[in-house]
């Protein structure tokens, strides 16, 4: 579950770049937005899946 969390993180932030390259204006913003609720959502679930250590 992690593992694919991490992948969709990766992938999320790779396409962000890449799409400030490749694309403009609208579908430059739709990508932005499309990609970074999909690297928030990927790092939430991370934080909340982590192990928590006691002290």
């Amino acid at each position: 579950m992690k593992s694919l969390l991490w992948l969709l993180l990766t992938l999320a932030a790779t396409v962000n770049v890449a799409s400030n390259f490749i694309t403009s204006g609208v579908l430059q913003s739709a990508v932005s937005v499309g990609t970074g609720v999909l690297a928030l959502a990927s790092g939430t679930c991370l934080f909340l899946t982590r192990d928590r250590r006691t002290a």
